[in-house]
């Protein structure tokens, strides 16, 4: 399968290893916006060829786009590899608003493409028996506390590497954690839970980056209470998510799941949900069928993320 990507930073990287490990995959075109870096990438991870510009890559006969180019430019990249017919894995979030995120469903539901969003907690292992806990019914939940906290109050990423573009608490990493949440619930495009009463609260706007770096999210799904909280402001990093439960209380910590007795579920030595991740979509590729994380099931998510942008735009 050849495979073209839109992006080269630290995530795309990480995607290229990803597929490398799993075989059958070659690189064709890498798209970028700065010529030294791009090729620097294409020549490190062995792509045919570099560009800067989307639709020139577009008409090489690749299967499939990896998108990992700005937040912002998702949504636009997506319908475009789309519309050229090409399959698409695109990095979180699908879009950092509510019009864009539902024309991206529409158009992946439209499509006979597959298409997959990189909602990449949903494969670790952990987070995955907390879901089959609660949709089992041997885990019924009375209130979800989920939160990341971690320091960014300047445009690098993950492994400290300079951006150019600014990130967003809201929709990348309150992507990540909403959808969590919901999925933890076993809400998704086949389930009758819709989130409700939901309300936001958000920080003052960076006086450099010019957003918020603090937020907080309530929502219900049906009885069950649902609090998010999250900030680029904190020293000590944290990312827990603890469900208080009938049967017990969860927490999701460092990839493995406790409860007030200990260690429940932990992944296996080299587990990697990227490339598992990976392996759905070019899975469901070869077997022409829907990706697990198809728009449509982050749908939800993504609507709760507008509903606080909404509260965000009336404050401004």
């Amino acid at each position: 399968m050849r495979l073209s990507f839109i992006g080269y930073g630290s995530i795309a990287a990480a995607h290229v290893a990803a597929f490398n490990d799993l075989g059958g995959v070659e690189f064709d075109t890498v798209v970028g916006r700065n010529p030294e870096t791009t090729r620097e990438f294409a020549e490190r991870w062995g792509f045919r060829r570099w560009s800067l510009d989307v639709a020139e890559a577009l008409n090489d006969p690749c299967d499939g786009v990896v998108i990992t180019s700005p937040s912002d430019m998702h949504a636009e990249q997506a319908l475009a590899c789309l519309n050229a017919g090409r399959h698409v894995l695109a990095e979180i979030p699908c879009a950092t608003n509510g019009a864009d995120a539902e024309a991206v469903a529409d158009a992946a539901r439209a499509s006979d493409r597959v298409v997959q969003v990189a909602h990449t907690q949903r494969y670790a292992p952990a987070l995955m028996e907390l879901r089959r806990r609660v949709t089992s019914g041997e885990l019924a939940p009375h209130h979800l506390d989920y939160r990341w906290f971690f320091l960014r109050r300047a445009n690098v990423n993950w492994m400290g590497r300079q951006r150019s573009w600014t990130d967003n608490l809201l929709w990348h990493h309150g992507g990540h954690v909403v959808d969590a949440a919901l999925f933890s619930l076993g809400v998704g495009a086949e389930s009758s839970g819709t989130p409700t009463n939901i309300r936001a609260q958000f920080g003052p706007a960076h006086p450099e980056l010019g957003i918020p770096l603090d937020l907080d999210l309530q929502f219900r799904v049906e009885n069950t209470l649902v609090s998010v909280a999250m900030s680029y402001n904190s020293h000590w990093t944290r990312h827990d998510y603890v469900m208080v439960g009938e049967q017990a209380t969860l927490e999701f910590r460092e990839n493995r799941l406790w409860s007030a007795d200990g260690l429940v579920c932990e992944p296996d030595a080299g587990h990697n949900a990227i490339r598992e991740q990976n392996r759905e979509w070019l899975a469901a590729i070869r077997e022409g069928r829907k990706a697990a994380t198809h728009p449509d099931e982050i749908i939800p998510a993504m609507r709760v993320l507008a509903a606080a942008q909404a509260v965000l735009d009336a404050a401004a």
